[in-house]
């Protein structure tokens, strides 16, 4: 009886130890899912992740209507819960990503989709020569200063400034865009700091 009641305790013990695996298993891949769609497959390839769901760089904006001009598409994330363990390997939580690193200048729209699970926003800096993306100084407000801001989407289901685009929702903003090298960063308080930045070069 003892034996019996040894063996069905090891039996237990290594399905627990199974399923744990299993659950362990699937949450990585649910990561590498997310991480690679909300970024697209530059990103992943480089971090060795596999390509995730469509979509999330580089797709369809959200009830965005037909803008003028080149359109680039950005998509504005934020991990949380288990993702938040990216945080050190990647430099940041958030992240802002465009489907276009270079557009000729003129007419430029952009179409912003909040990906992730808190409001988030769009401003156009200019970015001088000798200036990297990312390395603003960054105020005791958790924001960079905006001084020569081109414009900007913050406003939800709409055009321009509002008060931040919600989760799900999509903003946009067109302008005018001379030559020469732009950041683009969401603004509202730590987001910068957290890795929301990308550089776009008009030629």
């Amino acid at each position: 009886m003892a034996r019996t009641a040894t063996a069905r305790g090891r039996r237990g013990w290594l399905i627990a130890a199974l399923a744990a695996a299993v659950a362990a298993l699937l949450g990585s891949v649910l990561v590498a899912s997310a991480w690679a769609g909300a970024f697209g497959s530059g990103t992943a390839a480089r971090w060795g992740i596999g390509s995730g769901p469509a979509g999330l760089s580089g797709g369809p904006s959200r009830g965005v209507p037909a803008l003028p001009g080149t359109v680039v598409n950005v998509s504005l994330v934020n991990l949380g819960g288990p993702m938040m363990g990216l945080r050190t390997m990647m430099g940041g939580a958030m992240r802002l990503s465009a489907d276009r690193a270079s557009v000729s200048a003129g007419t430029v729209s952009f179409a912003v989709t909040n990906f992730g699970s808190v409001d988030h926003e769009l401003v156009i800096l200019p970015l001088a020569d000798n200036q990297q993306v990312g390395a603003r100084p960054i105020g005791p407000d958790g924001k960079v200063d905006e001084a020569g801001s081109l414009g900007e989407a913050s406003n939800t289901g709409g055009q321009g400034a509002g008060q931040g685009i919600r989760p799900g929702a999509s903003g946009w903003v067109t302008l005018t865009l001379a030559p020469g090298h732009y950041e683009l960063v969401c603004n509202l308080p730590g987001h910068y700091g957290a890795g929301m930045y990308t550089e776009l070069t008009v030629s």
